[in-house]
């Protein structure tokens, strides 16, 4: 049996994971994640030696062990797809994390500061962009779905991955967003869109961020739009301690998914413990 990776089936595997419904970002990432192996291997025939090589190899270019994993999961998807299911790599173990890292959180009095720094800079869009996903909690691919209609009805149904949820927008969001639809002369349809009138990208909100965050004097690691979904999540749950009703929200078939979504720092621990009053 030929097992090579050749272009025309990294392209049946990519239409493959368009008829699966996975998001643009999710197809990107996988397509650019089995190139990268396809590159590796020099045109070699894959073997389940040589899978694992490529392993080893990622983990020896000092690749963060979830990088890693996330990697084989691209190249795995595609075995399984060819039916090569006995050439599977197996993922690294990665004993799950506590706490997060302070550096990677996002705060509420910094993202209050990157609403006034975007709204300084004129960026209404982005101002508005940040409050649509922090205020609701959807995901950066769901922002198309936040239309004219939705704001008028103040709910949007959101369909992605044969599934259909409805998030409710705040009364306040609306009416912001049916103003800036006016403003930008949007009769119906997306929202937020470029001066082209097309969708706006994950890459481009993202270089958007990216680029406020330098003058709002905030790290550049805790800006990024999944980050302010996090941020959602958190304050969410400060408020409500409801987290059944919080995985609903995000479209989580799982609450241990959700569960990640609330992982304190260390900090955060540490004045907890302190709080007990058990040490005299």
């Amino acid at each position: 049996m030929n097992r090579q990776i050749t272009e025309e089936n990294m392209q049946r595997y990519q239409e493959y994971l368009k008829g699966e419904e996975k998001s643009r970002g999710t197809i990107e990432k996988y397509m650019r994640d089995l190139r990268a192996f396809a590159a590796w291997l020099s045109g070699q025939e894959v073997t389940k030696e040589l899978a694992a090589q490529w392993k080893a190899h990622l983990t020896e270019e000092s690749y963060a062990p979830v990088t890693v994993n996330s990697m084989l999961s691209a190249v795995n998807g595609f075995f399984k797809f060819m039916k090569w299911g006995d050439l599977r790599v197996k993922f690294l173990k990665i004993q799950r994390k506590i706490f997060r890292e302070p550096s990677k959180v996002l705060n509420l009095e910094e993202y209050r500061r990157l609403l006034l720094e975007a709204r300084a800079q004129g960026q209404e869009r982005l101002a508005l962009l940040m409050e649509a996903i922090c205020g609701t909690g959807i995901r950066i691919s769901e922002v198309k779905y936040i239309t004219v209609e939705a704001a008028r009805a103040g709910r949007a149904e959101i369909a992605l991955k044969n599934k259909i949820r409805v998030i409710l927008l705040p009364g306040k969001l609306c009416r912001k967003l049916l103003k800036y639809a006016r403003k930008t002369k949007t009769a119906s349809g997306e929202i937020f869109l470029t001066r082209n009138g097309k969708s706006l990208s994950r890459r481009q909100s993202w270089a958007e961020m990216k680029q406020l965050c330098r003058y709002a004097g905030i790290e550049g690691g805790k800006v990024f739009p999944h980050n302010l979904r996090h941020l959602f999540a958190r304050t969410f749950y400060r408020a409500c301690q409801d987290i059944v009703g919080l995985a609903d929200v995000l479209g989580h078939s799982s609450i241990e998914t959700t569960r990640l979504y609330l992982r304190s720092t260390g900090t955060e621990h540490i004045r907890r413990l302190e709080s007990l009053c058990l040490i005299s």
